[in-house]
Parts: structure tokens; C-alpha cells; sequence
């Protein structure tokens, strides 16, 4: 196993009990609202139908995986997945006010090991969780596993600018994470694991290469805010 992110999964599952609480707000916070136009371009980009069978990776507070039973209606079948425990009851109490919560199966569930037989989803998400995982690579190749035949996956994550001026600004804005944190009450310590992960994760040409190494066609991406964000797609092959 190839180590893209050095925290255990131990400690990484208690960070996010602890920021659940906070974490809607201080994302709103930290990307001035931007992250929800990000959510709106990836959905004006993924090729949802009615019906469609739907998987949400490390689905946090649930905003993807509510989007996804939007689209897919009452005959569709979607499954928000995440590891946390806090998360997930977050994310069933935000879906049940959005009248959805009927349309989606919660399951805490590793997605290093993902509990789903080969080809079953026609649309895969993940938001935010790629640079959590122990090993992005396994992860992408089990996403691949569990893609059927012709289709979608979706990542949504945060990225590094290449331009060295707006790099220099970025580094210095992601300094100002544990601050905001105050603003909120969450714990400041708890978002310099954000500011670390971010800046030592993949960068966006990076996710291509092992998109493709894991199988994927038709990768593409497109920068956010000047390289502060990225989002990524890409299709399994169909069978002919």
C-alpha cells in the first residue's frame, strides 16, 4: 500500500467526530461559500437519470448523497457511505428535512474495502475524502471495481495552484484555517490537518495519471478558483 495520507485512519475517524458539529459552517467559512457553486458545476456535469443506481464516497454531512437521490428520483438507488459514525447522523438528520432521507442508504463502511460486488453503480461521487483515505490509488481502483460498464465517477477536492504568486497566496490563506476555527468553536488544531493534507496531496495532473492507472477513460478536470479547488471525472469503459 502506497501512503497518500501519513495520519491512521484512527486518528483521521476522531478529527472528524470532533469537527462534525462545525463542519457544515466552517466549509462555508473557509471557501467563502464557494464550495457550493463547486457542488452546483459538478452536478451540471454529471450525467444523472432517473433511475440511475448512485454512490456517495465519504459523504460527510450527506450534501452530494442528497443531491444524487434529487436527481436519480424514487426509482433510483443511492448509498451514502462514510467511516464516521457523527458524520453519517448528520447527514440522515439533513436528508430527512430535505424529504430524501426514504431514497438513501446510510452505511458506515471503509472505503479502502468497499462492501459492494463488482458493476453495480452507474454514477459515483466523493467529495472531500480523497485526500483522507490511507491510499487515494486503492481507493480509485475500488471505485472502478464497483463502476458498471459505462459509467460515471466524480471527484470533487481540494487542490494545489501552480501559478507561483497564487500559490503564495494560497499557503498563506490556508495559515488562517485554525483561526476560523475559532469563529466557529471547532478546535484550531483540528484544521491544521486540514491546511497539511491539502497542501501534501496529489496535485489535480497527479489524480489524472492514477485515474487512468486505475482503469478510467475519458479523464478530464477542471480548475477552481484559480487552482484552490479541482474537479475531476472519468467513465469506465463499456462493454461492447
Amino acid at each position: 500500500m502506497t501512503l497518500t495520507n501519513h495520519h491512521s485512519e484512527s486518528e483521521v475517524n476522531q478529527l472528524f467526530s470532533r469537527v462534525a458539529p462545525q463542519y457544515d459552517r466552517m466549509n462555508d467559512l473557509i471557501s467563502l461559500g464557494t464550495q457550493r457553486r463547486w457542488r452546483k458545476q459538478l452536478f451540471r456535469e454529471l450525467p444523472i437519470h432517473q433511475g440511475d443506481t448512485c454512490l456517495d464516497l465519504c459523504c460527510g454531512t450527506g450534501d452530494l448523497t442528497i443531491s444524487l437521490a434529487q436527481r436519480s428520483g424514487r426509482k433510483g438507488r443511492v448509498v451514502g457511505l462514510d467511516f464516521n459514525a457523527e458524520m453519517l447522523a448528520l447527514a440522515k438528520r439533513k436528508a430527512h428535512t430535505r424529504g430524501v432521507n426514504q431514497q438513501i442508504e446510510w452505511l458506515q463502511a471503509d472505503a479502502m474495502h468497499l462492501p459492494f460486488t463488482d458493476d453495480q453503480f452507474n454514477i459515483i461521487t466523493i467529495g472531500y475524502g480523497l485526500r483522507n483515505v490511507p491510499d487515494a490509488n486503492q481507493v480509485l481502483s475500488e471505485i472502478y471495481r464497483v463502476l458498471a460498464p459505462g459509467g460515471h465517477f466524480a471527484c470533487l477536492e481540494m487542490s494545489q495552484p501552480t501559478n507561483p504568486i497564487i500559490k503564495l497566496g494560497w499557503r498563506a490563506y490556508f495559515k488562517l484555517f485554525p483561526y476560523m476555527a475559532r469563529l466557529t468553536g471547532a478546535h484550531p488544531q483540528d484544521y491544521q490537518y486540514l491546511q497539511k493534507t491539502a497542501q501534501a496531496f496529489y496535485s489535480a495532473d497527479e489524480i489524472v495519471q492514477v485515474m487512468r492507472e486505475s482503469g478510467f477513460q475519458k479523464v478530464r478536470y477542471h480548475k477552481l478558483n484559480l487552482g484552490a479547488g479541482a474537479l475531476h471525472f472519468g467513465q469506465k469503459a463499456r462493454i461492447n
